[in-house]
């Protein structure tokens, strides 16, 4: 399994409230697939430590790995650093006009 797989998948999952991948989002701060044990660590964080969509985003992206069949799925949440919206890909900046001042 490669990452560029993963990043594909969980490409699949939007936020119900702001319309975008999380990927694109930057929500995913880092993947760790450990290819002998068939298991997968996710760094990430939401855009809120307050998101009421947490627990649907968590379990969307345990549905999206459990696709791609690894045996055990870890995915922590952390708000160090907190996310802002400079994470957001340039793709979606330019796609809704969202440039830094």
């Amino acid at each position: 399994m490669t990452k560029l797989k993963v990043l594909k998948a969980l490409k699949n999952i939007i936020d119900p409230e702001l319309g975008i991948n999380i990927i694109d989002l930057g929500l995913i701060y880092d993947i760790s697939i450990n290819q002998k044990d068939n298991t997968i660590k996710i760094l990430m964080t939401l855009t809120t430590p307050f998101c009421p969509f947490n627990e649907y985003l968590l379990a969307q992206i345990q549905e999206e790995l459990k696709k791609l069949k690894f045996k055990k799925i870890n995915i922590q949440l952390t708000f160090d650093p907190i996310w802002t919206p400079a994470r957001i890909s340039k793709q979606i900046k330019n796609k809704y006009h969202l440039h830094e001042q």
